[in-house]
């Protein structure tokens, strides 16, 4: 089959003003409910995006934490991604449920969360991930496989008799939006989407956008 003529209808369910909230991080609630209801996979996974030192843009899936009045992941400091948001502390993130045939995307700017919020989710993770965070350098090119099983193996040795501490390095950015979009997807491509951003008052004004 070409990929020209793959094609897809949306017929599952609609979007108008009149049924969304007025707080767009109640409508994402809302939406991700749903999502864990109908057996979304890794139904947190999502797309951020910031801008690469090279001047295009860098995408990447990462996982959604934590979400208050920002949407929060963790990640290496040092990591490419995380040298593109100290040079430019802005991003977007893109999550994508096929099973129900939506989509939401959400732009703002990005900041670390405190040490303590790092602390806590460092050491609510699986052991093996909390050594795996000290082992990897990551986004650094690194000569063999077998070099990367040696440093996990000083890693653990190093840890084998004491708690593991969370690396310096690593810890939470969370995304604070100025604009947050609902997309839900309808038949002949004439799909609804509502969209919420940020004016100068910090409130959000709420509207529709053709497809």
């Amino acid at each position: 089959m070409k990929l020209a003529d793959i094609r897809k209808e949306y017929t599952i369910k609609s979007l108008d003003l009149n049924d969304v909230s007025s707080d767009p991080f109640q409508q994402f609630r809302v939406w991700l409910n749903e999502a864990m209801d109908s057996d979304v996979p890794e139904v947190n996974a999502m797309c951020l995006s910031t801008m690469g030192l090279n001047g295009f843009p860098n995408g990447r899936i990462v996982l959604l934490k934590e979400m208050d009045h920002g949407f929060v992941f963790f990640t290496n400091y040092e990591s490419e991604k995380g040298q593109e948001i100290q040079a430019l502390p802005k991003g977007s993130l893109t999550f994508f449920w096929p099973e129900l045939e939506r989509q939401v995307r959400i732009m703002g700017s990005l900041e670390k969360v405190s040490e303590l919020e790092s602390d806590t989710y460092f050491h609510s993770r699986p052991i093996g991930s909390q050594i795996g965070a000290w082992t990897s350098p990551q986004s650094q090119k690194i000569e063999t496989r077998e070099a990367l099983s040696k440093r996990l193996e000083d890693v653990e040795k190093r840890f084998e008799h004491e708690a593991i501490s969370r690396p310096p390095h690593w810890g939470g950015y969370r995304l604070l939006p100025i604009r947050i979009e609902f997309w839900q997807g309808r038949p002949n491509r004439l799909h609804d989407r509502i969209s919420y951003e940020v004016n100068s008052e910090n409130k959000w004004i709420i509207s529709r956008l053709a497809p």
